[in-house]
């Protein structure tokens, strides 16, 4: 899984605001009502997410997104790894219910 290309589809759509974009992260903010198109591009690369989900996050997963401060009720988590990187997006909506903010970040190990 390549971060650059993930990336550059996720910039393909509609956001209100770029806040950051570096070789190993990136952070936008859209609105709700472009959030259909972006989970669909988000499943695409990742599959389902790893939260909201039945399942527990795994260490790996806790430790990866630790410095984000986790993932709680609300917020979704999708989530990639092989032997030599990590790759995750989270989701965090906003209490006016029309925004989102994504971050997406590339951890190599």
């Amino acid at each position: 899984m390549e971060f650059k290309e993930i990336k550059e589809t996720v910039k393909g759509i509609n956001f209100e605001e770029l806040r950051n974009d570096s070789d190993v992260y990136l952070e936008v903010v859209i609105l709700r009502k472009d959030l259909a198109h972006l989970t669909s591009s988000l499943t695409k690369y990742f599959g389902l997410p790893a939260w909201p989900s039945k399942n527990k996050l795994t260490p790996k997963m806790e430790e990866s997104i630790a410095d984000f401060g986790g993932v709680m009720a609300g917020q979704t988590l999708y989530f990639n790894s092989d032997a030599t990187q990590v790759i995750f997006a989270m989701l965090w909506p906003w209490q006016d219910r029309q925004h989102i903010t994504m971050k997406m970040v590339l951890k190599k190990q």
